[in-house]
Order: C-alpha cells, then sequence, then structure tokens
C-alpha cells in the first residue's frame, strides 16, 4: 500500500492542559524507501532543534509504514486514545465526526496564508479548513528519450500525436508504447489524469459527482476504441496492469510513455533510462489540469493542546523545513515561500522538480473533503478496467460507478 503521492510514513501525543510540561504525540507516514532515509530521521532531528527552543514541551514522535499508518491513527482514535498530531492519507472523517481543530485555531495567520490556495482548499470539509496539506506532487507525462529517437517522433501534445507516437512505437517492438495502469494498485490516479485531460473529473465545480458525465464516457471511449483495441498499451490488461509495475517496465527500457510522479525519476536513473517529462496532453492540446495529490497533517482535539499544536506547526511549516523535507523525499513544497524558492534554484535535485512544480498551482486534487471518497475511490480501483476491455461498455462501467458514488455520498456525513 501507498500514500496518495504514491510513496510510504507517524508521530503522536498527550498531557493535561494547563501544565506548563507538555508532551505532544504525533503519529506520520514513513517517506523513505530505507531504514537509511526513514521519515523517522527527519522528525527526531526536527523534533529535537523545536525542544530546544521550547524546554516545556516534549515531541514524541511515532512513524509508521502506509501499510499500517491511517489504521494505527484510527486503532488510537477508536480506542479514546487520540495523538495529538496525525500526518496520514485523509482527513474528512475525523473532520466529519467533530475530532480536528479547524486549522484557524492552530496555525498563525501566517502559516495559513502561505499555503498554496489550492491545497488549502482541498483541506475543506464543509468549507472550514481541517486538514493541512503537509506534502504534495504532481503527474506528467514521462517518455523514453532513446525509444523516441529511434521511431523518429517526438513528446505528443495531443490525444492524437499520443496515439501516432503509440503506433510507431509499436511498430519498432516496443513492449508498452503507452502503458495504462488500471489495475486495482492505483487506478484511481490514470483515470484522474484521463479525465481531467478529457475535460471533466471526477467531480463539478460545486464537488457533486459527475463520473458518467458525456464527456468522461467520451474519454473512456477514446482510450478503449484508440489506444486498447490497437494494442497500443502492452501485453497485459489495463485492468490488471499496477502503477508499480509499470513503473518498473519503465525503468527497464520496456515502456514508451506512462504518467508518473517523481519518484519515478529516480527510479528510472538508477536503470540509465534517458527519459523526459512534458505535460499530459489534453483530447486537442494541453490538458485542463494536472492531476495534483497532497496527504495530510492534522490536530485532534482531544487532548486539548491547541495552543502549543500550533506553535510546533509553525515550525514545522517554517520554509526551512518544508524545503528539506520536499527535497530529502522528492516530494513538491505545500507553501508558496517554499515554492518559489525551489523554483528559483538551479540546484539539480530541484530542478528535477520544476516540470511538476509547473503543474501544482493549476492541478486539482481528489475530491478529498467528501467523506465518501474513500468508497468511491475503492470502487474505481475494482471496476475502471472493465471499462476498456474487450467485452466492457465504458458508458456502462461510468453508469456503474456513478451510481455507487451517488450511493456512497448519500449515505456519508460529507
Amino acid at each position: 500500500m501507498v500514500s496518495a503521492l504514491g510513496m510510504t510514513a507517524v508521530l503522536g501525543g498527550c498531557g493535561s492542559t494547563g501544565s506548563s510540561d507538555v508532551t505532544l504525540k504525533l503519529v506520520a507516514a514513513d517517506y523513505g524507501d530505507s531504514a537509511a532515509n526513514s521519515s523517522k530521521k527527519y522528525w527526531d532531528a526536527l523534533a529535537e532543534e523545536y525542544e530546544s527552543r521550547h524546554p516545556d514541551v516534549k515531541i514524541e514522535v511515532s512513524v509508521y509504514s502506509w501499510n499500517d499508518v491511517d489504521r494505527k491513527v484510527k486503532e488510537m482514535v477508536d480506542a479514546g486514545h487520540a495523538p495529538d498530531m496525525a500526518q496520514i492519507g485523509a482527513y474528512a472523517d475525523y473532520a466529519a465526526s467533530g475530532k480536528l481543530y479547524p486549522a484557524s485555531e492552530l496555525l498563525s495567520i501566517r502559516t495559513q496564508a502561505d499555503f498554496l490556495s489550492q491545497l488549502s482548499d482541498a483541506g475543506e470539509w464543509k468549507h472550514t479548513q481541517y486538514g493541512i496539506p503537509f506534502a504534495a506532487s504532481t503527474r506528467v507525462l514521462f517518455y523514453n528519450k532513446t525509444l523516441f529517437a529511434k521511431a523518429g517522433i517526438t513528446p505528443p501534445t495531443t490525444w492524437d500525436e499520443l496515439a501516432a507516437d503509440a503506433e510507431a512505437l509499436k511498430a519498432r517492438g516496443v513492449k508498452y508504447p503507452y502503458a495504462l495502469p488500471l489495475g486495482p494498485e492505483e487506478a484511481q490516479a490514470e483515470t484522474m489524469q484521463w479525465l481531467l485531460s478529457g475535460g471533466s473529473g471526477y467531480t463539478d465545480d460545486v464537488g457533486t459527482y459527475t463520473l458518467d458525465s458525456a464527456q468522461n464516457v467520451a474519454t473512456f471511449t477514446w482510450l478503449k476504441d484508440e489506444l486498447v483495441a490497437k494494442e497500443l498499451t502492452g501485453p497485459v490488461a489495463p485492468g490488471k496492469l499496477n502503477r508499480a509495475d509499470a513503473f518498473a517496465a519503465f525503468a527497464d527500457g520496456q515502456v514508451g510513455m506512462l504518467n508518473g510522479h517523481p519518484t519515478l525519476i529516480q527510479q528510472a536513473a538508477r536503470k540509465g533510462v534517458k527519459f523526459g517529462m512534458v505535460p499530459m496532453p489534453g483530447r486537442t492540446g494541453k490538458a485542463r489540469a494536472s492531476m495534483g495529490v497532497a496527504d495530510w497533517m492534522m490536530g485532534f482535539k482531544q487532548n486539548g493542546h491547541a495552543e502549543q499544536i500550533g506553535e510546533f506547526l509553525d515550525f514545522v511549516y517554517d520554509e526551512k523545513n518544508v524545503l528539506a523535507f520536499s527535497r530529502e523525499y522528492g516530494l513538491l513544497p505545500v507553501t508558496g515561500s517554499a515554492s518559489n524558492a525551489m523554483s528559483a534554484s538551479d540546484a539539480a535535485t530541484d530542478k528535477a522538480l520544476h516540470p511538476f512544480l509547473e503543474q501544482l498551482p493549476t492541478s486539482e486534487l481528489y475530491p478529498v473533503g467528501k467523506t465518501s471518497w474513500a468508497a468511491v475511490s475503492a470502487a474505481v480501483k475494482e471496476q475502471i478496467g472493465q471499462a476498456v476491455s474487450p467485452a466492457g461498455s465504458p458508458a456502462g462501467v461510468l453508469t456503474r460507478l456513478q451510481s455507487a458514488a451517488t450511493a456512497a455520498d448519500s449515505r456519508s456525513v460529507g
């Protein structure tokens, strides 16, 4: 299991209100891929620095893998022992059940104002921000420069060009001309990127699910007819191809094009793959928006430490600390100050993230403020691959998903 960002990480606290000595418990997710770069090291160093300036506050850090962190926090909350802070994948259920502080009761005005607006907006439940963005990413189209050169083609800017490029790659014997991972691991991400490039999305402007919109049906009809049916998506059926396997195949030089996030940069570079990155093409030009994803920080009300939580989070979101975390794990800063600093940097690690950073201001995120999203996402993972299967009906599958989304929405409190 991976986070919304496609990676892997927890912190915790308790103490009595009014005490001069307070212990804040933070549960956080691990974005590292080994013990050497575990997020535990980042948080321990940050906590030590903070405690040296605030001797009356202790930060107790617990870090878990993405396989466990959301479940661990839920178990703590259900048992009546909520941490003071959690940095996990979703916040809406906790906000809906009244367990979280609004961001405005924790953070300074300066810190609140520094967040990128679309991330702050995505952190809202019923028009109040409870989810505090912690890490972000976007998707771009990766292409194999070596395979493109051999086929005599250039990166696509429209769907027709993408299909033509895929045809040329297939003619050169490329195993996956365009890798289309609609398998259960992360199908909701590939689906959203294509819906956006087709001019629509999961919801409309007021947050109503629109999975079966005419634009979305047209998008998946095009995918089925122009890519899958013409055998341009490789030997594995899209509904059985997972993102991790698609990334591994790209790193092995077997994929011409695919949507990817920043972790693919290092994965491909380690294998010596020469690659380029361009915005995802739209039907007749650049896509309406890139897909953005975010993981979330939140403050729980149970222990009553709003002031201490807020002061610590103001420190966490200092430009220096946001940049340090983003650079360590190849993620995008969630604040304007850190984003501007990274955009202006000529350092190689920062420049590698510039294509993703450029997409972030206009990116669109999953509808994470809806408590029904978890159920809808699970349904998309399970069913969307059928929409492009030989016997599948894009309209039929999207209609079923729309019915499931509407039902989940009516059951939810969001």
